[in-house]
């Protein structure tokens, strides 16, 4: 029985869709737990999908602008390397499962370079601002330096030198600094690999997606596998010695096969790094866990989404998906990669996501800086979203402003919420002595925490180990680490 699309499923029927997998493979682990009825807002938390580990909202809504760029500051007058990075939103065409902000980009070679250069204008002229608003940020060595979209491979040339050069110039990039670049594979054209191995990039970042053409093509993607499989030797050839992909699953008439073939074409390469992520859904706005445009995915349309099912198309089944997650994570486990954090592989030799690192590892959390339509910035105190319109963006930038849309701030509680919250999204174990340095008075080992934890134990989803001193997710506490740090913690 799989769950009808057009509507919000019952349990039962969210039950049966847990339960029907692949007969061809084996049933996932984490079917029994989630299955259990005292796991059954885990289920409905994962059934639903929100993107639960990309942005850590605050707790007191509608907080000002200049306080959140007040709090940064001070963070920042004193802090160890950060994350910052630039959002360039251009796209050849939209992906029918893309709901970040993205603004595209299509006609005549000349039209598209014009509306590529107008947003590395308008993105060095809001840095400008932050610079201005935040005079700390200007002296604050940057851990990781990250260009990002949309699609900023887009750019011309021209334009991704001016851009780098604004960054490095204006900004506390240093020996250890990296800096990468993300684009679409048809993109990354051996000339434009080059140019950015001069200007000083050492990682690369491209959106695969899947390495099966059909899956491609219902997704709306226009590049193909053989496209995929060049630019990574590309790449390879050219010298970076970061080369990650963005892997999806979940996706339209995809098989457990199809994601077994993915994981071969992975290991077959050598990719340093690999993102495997569960095609979400459900709007990142409405939990502020994620950021969203203005504009819906087609897929998020239910009467589409069922157009396709009476089409003759599949959507995978939760179980089906469960698979899927499960041979991405034991055959990169036994190829070499660790998972730390959530979704993000990497070669064991290679060490963790630097920026990730960064952002949520228990002994750093430092603030991140986004520059860019719909960036998404922190420090402790406070989280802020730059404006999602691009019309409203771009007329905030022009008035001198700093174009936050959107700000919340933490109570002292929701600090020590949230700092937990990321400790845990790192898949490592979380440190009672590194807890109590920062948060003096509070243990994991006493309430509010205690009881949580003990709880998560006695379901299978934690261990709480009183001589280590650290808390532990188990296997299944791992898959579900999501919904745990959104559901019950």
């Amino acid at each position: 029985m799989t769950v009808d699309i057009g509507h919000r499923p019952t349990y039962e029927e969210t039950l049966a869709s847990l339960r029907e997998t692949d007969p061809r493979h084996p049933a996932p682990a984490v079917v029994e737990t989630l299955g259990a009825p005292r796991n059954r807002h885990l289920l409905e938390y994962v059934t639903e999908d929100p993107f639960g580990a990309h942005v850590f909202p605050g707790n007191i809504p509608d907080a000002s602008p200049e306080g959140f760029l007040a709090d940064l500051d001070r963070q920042l007058a004193a802090t160890a390397p950060i994350h910052l990075w630039s959002y360039i939103p251009t796209c050849a065409y939209r992906c029918r499962f893309c709901q970040y902000p993205v603004v595209l980009a299509k006609g005549a070679p000349e039209v598209v370079d014009r509306k590529a250069n107008q947003w590395v204008d308008w993105n060095i002229r809001e840095a400008e601002l932050w610079l201005r608003d935040v005079p700390s940020l200007a002296s604050a060595p940057i851990g990781e330096f990250n260009v990002f979209g949309g699609t900023p491979s887009l750019l011309p040339p021209d334009a991704i030198r001016r851009l780098l050069d604004f960054y490095k110039e204006h900004f506390n990039f240093g020996p250890d600094t990296a800096i990468r670049f993300e684009g679409d594979p048809s993109t990354f054209t051996p000339e434009k690999l080059e140019l950015l191995a001069e200007l000083g990039c050492t990682k690369l970042s491209s959106g695969v997606q899947s390495f099966d053409d059909p899956v491609l093509e219902q997704c709306g993607r226009e590049h193909t596998a053989r496209m995929c499989v060049d630019f990574i030797r590309e790449a390879q050839r050219t010298g970076f010695e970061w080369i990650s992909i963005d892997l999806m699953y979940g996706l339209l008439d995809q098989t457990v096969d199809s994601v077994r073939r993915d994981l071969d074409i992975v290991l077959e390469n050598e990719l340093t790094a690999v993102v495997c992520t569960k095609l979400h859904l459900a709007s990142y706005s409405d939990t502020r866990t994620g950021v969203a445009g203005v504009q819906p995915a087609a897929w998020q349309l239910p009467d589409y989404r069922a157009k396709l099912v009476r089409d003759g198309h599949h959507w995978p089944t939760l179980g089906e998906q469960y698979q899927m997650r499960e041979v991405l994570h034991e055959g990169l486990a036994r190829g070499g990669y660790r998972e730390q954090p959530t979704m993000y592989f990497a070669r064991e030799e290679s060490g963790p996501e630097k920026w990730k690192s960064i952002m949520v590892d228990q002994d750093k959390q430092e603030a991140e800086v986004a520059i860019g339509l719909g960036g998404s910035s922190s420090c402790r105190t406070s989280e802020a979203i730059t404006d999602v319109n691009w019309k409203t963006y771009s007329e905030a930038v022009e008035a001198g402003r700093v174009p936050l849309g959107s700000v919340t701030r933490f109570t002292e509680e929701a600090q020590e919420a949230r700092a937990v919250k990321m400790a845990l999204s790192t898949l490592r174990p979380v440190s009672d002595e590194l807890h109590r340095r920062r948060f003096p008075g509070s243990s994991l080992f006493a309430e509010p925490w205690l009881g949580r934890f003990r709880s998560l134990a006695e379901r299978g989803l934690a261990v709480v180990d009183d001589s280590a001193g650290e808390i532990r997710l188990t296997s299944d506490g791992k898959v579900l680490v999501e919904a745990l740090i959104n559901a019950e913690l």
